[in-house]
């Protein structure tokens, strides 16, 4: 019985090397030292605070420190990152995260632009403001009221007029592929209110003046072939507080986020003005 206990079975003999190569791979796996993390990248972020519900507390600027190493590429992903992490009390709008929106609008670096499409500029010695839209009355924080800007958007009648009824289950009106392209760069506007919070005009006459957003919408629905009320729409702009109002400075174009030209809308309606 003592030999057959000392016996070794054949087996174990191919077995004992590889056990030996685990034995040493596993030690070699515990002995290894984890990776160093990068160091952090701070980033200040300025940010305009306004609290209506404390009276008392004046507007003020308050910084945040955020790493751009656990951050995404966007101001929009920093104000998150503070939101959730830094400072739950912050408050801005924010919606699709695709610049197609607009409800992420406000002043970052001194410019009028969406957050979420706006990049994180990754010099870290700078510090990069932010504040809500200009001339505008402030809900709290980041968010602009935007309400005088969606009555003037109203007042415009922005929707498809005809002077006779559809017929009985006609649901459409169709237009030449030429009318079509007519629109093209006029009906992308997302009414962020970059472009009218950028226009002195605006500022000053805010409560008349329509601005350069709600005039190229305007001017939108005037060439577009299907609609039957041009002639009425037009003579809503003579007034000198509508088309008149502008002094073709420019700011629009320069700061709309998707690229049109409210400007030259503008600039067409006052054509239209002289030519009809």
């Amino acid at each position: 019985m003592l030999a057959l206990r000392k016996r070794h079975h054949p087996a174990l003999a191919s077995v004992r090397p590889l056990l030996g190569r685990f034995r040493l791979s596993t030690a070699a796996t515990a002995e290894k030292k984890p990776e160093s993390e990068p160091a952090p990248r701070l980033k200040a972020f300025s940010i305009y605070r306004y609290d209506p519900d404390k009276p008392d507390s004046k507007p003020r600027m308050q910084t945040y420190q955020v790493d751009l190493n656990r951050c995404g590429p966007m101001v929009l992903d920093a104000l998150i990152k503070i939101k959730n992490e830094i400072d739950p009390t912050l408050t801005f709008r924010r919606s699709c995260r695709e610049g197609i929106c607009g409800s992420c609008s406000m002043n970052i670096g001194g410019l009028n632009t969406l957050a979420c499409i706006k990049r994180i500029d990754t010099n870290v010695s700078k510090t990069t403001k932010i504040y809500p839209l200009p001339h505008m009355f402030v809900v709290k924080d980041l968010v602009p009221d935007m309400n005088n800007f969606y009555e003037q958007y109203r007042s415009i009648k922005p929707y498809l007029r005809k002077k006779e009824e559809a017929e009985a289950g006609k649901d459409q009106y169709y237009q030449s592929i030429k009318d079509r392209e007519k629109l093209d760069g006029l009906y992308e506007c997302i009414l962020c209110a970059c472009c009218s919070t950028s226009c002195p005009s605006y500022w000053w006459n805010s409560n008349k003046f329509l601005g350069p957003a709600v005039l190229m919408q305007a001017y939108r629905w005037m060439i577009d072939s299907r609609d039957d009320f041009k002639k009425e729409r037009l003579a809503e702009m003579t007034d000198e507080f509508t088309a008149l109002r502008c002094h073709t400075i420019m700011n629009c174009t320069m700061a709309c986020p998707k690229h049109l030209n409210p400007g030259k809308a503008i600039a067409e309606i006052k054509k239209m003005l002289v030519t009809n």
